[in-house]
């Protein structure tokens, strides 16, 4: 897929990615506005800085608000403890006002200009009540997953095998449909992502692999069931480039590939018929370094050898740019730029 004087046409596509966690790692001490080779901060080597996102054409992402209860740094609570949680949450919350104030009154020094940011809020706790969820709706939250890994109020989380929905994940996911919401799949546990199906609502799986091609046990990853319901109710499933999240069986110091990639997005194409249904949610610089990303990829600069992987696979250059840009974009109603 070559235009005039050889250069890729992957490489003019924009990207959506759906799921950075931006405020954490400025939380953490990352400079957001420098270069990768010298923003500091948790997990070098880095790839993710707003400047970086901006040379790599990601001109619309999910920026997370993560929490982790019991957790040893910056966004560490308590477990249980709303009241920690929710200021943890307010600080972080705090980043993403203060980037969109920058470009909103014209200060060029922020590297955020041109890059639309939706807040995901990944873990529920920071929210102490239900009828405080308006208050993060009225501030940018577009999505919420109800739990990270290690659970939270409202709902089992991927390593609390067996625990569902509490009556606040109820309430809460049904106060969510009301304010339109969307509701993120990605770190509940089995049972809460059944009990969450069975409810209505805008899902997604913002940062999830196919736990088929991953030997079938592991929660963090969702089942053949899930991605199908996913896409039936018209959402969006996020490629995570954790290298381990492509391919389980990778020696010390080995690279997942780009075709491990493609093998997790052409496995969710076969489930559900069409390419709608797959996007990006890469999670790059989330606890991990640029090191653990698929060969080939240290920056957001390095993202058009995904499009070339598929490509070779015969996809056309509609389907690509849907799945660089346009499969998210169309989710969530903003103008296609892909």
């Amino acid at each position: 897929m070559e235009i005039p004087g050889g250069r890729s046409k992957c490489a003019d596509l924009n990207w959506f990615d759906a799921h950075l966690d931006l405020a954490y790692l400025a939380e953490c001490g990352r400079d957001m506005d420098a270069s990768i080779e010298s923003c500091g901060g948790p997990d070098l080597p880095a790839a993710v800085t707003l400047r970086s996102l901006r040379e790599g054409r990601v001109a619309a992402c999910l920026g997370t608000i993560f929490t982790e209860a019991d957790g040893l740094d910056a966004v560490g609570y308590p477990a249980g403890n709303a009241e920690v949680a929710h200021m943890c949450g307010v600080r972080q919350l705090g980043w993403y006002e203060k980037w969109k104030g920058s470009r909103d009154r014209g200060i060029k020094a922020s590297s955020e200009e041109g890059i639309k940011i939706l807040i995901l809020m990944e873990c529920a706790d920071p929210i102490r009540n239900v009828e405080e969820l308006d208050w993060w709706a009225e501030r940018g939250v577009a999505a919420i997953g109800l739990a990270w890994a290690r659970g939270s109020r409202f709902a089992g989380g991927n390593s609390n095998s067996g625990v569902g929905l509490s009556t606040d994940g109820r309430s809460l996911l049904a106060r969510m449909d009301e304010l339109g919401v969307v509701h993120d799949l990605a770190h509940l546990s089995q049972r809460a992502t059944e009990e969450a199906l069975a409810l209505p609502g805008r899902v997604i799986a913002s940062h999830s692999n196919c736990r088929a091609l991953l030997g079938g046990v592991n929660e963090r990853h969702i089942t053949d069931e899930t991605i199908r319901a996913i896409a039936e109710r018209g959402g969006v499933i996020g490629l995570n480039l954790f290298g381990k999240f492509l391919r389980a069986d990778m020696k010390a110091g080995e690279r997942a590939t780009i075709d491990d990639a493609v093998r997790h997005i052409e496995h969710v194409v076969q489930l559900v018929g069409h390419t709608r249904a797959v996007g990006l949610g890469s999670d790059m610089d989330g606890g991990f370094s640029a090191e653990l990303l698929p060969e080939g990829i240290s920056t957001p600069s390095n993202l058009p050898l995904l499009a070339e992987g598929l490509s070779l696979r015969g996809w056309s250059y509609a389907d690509i740019a849907g799945f660089c840009w346009g499969n998210w974009a169309r989710f969530w109603g903003i103008d296609s730029r892909g």
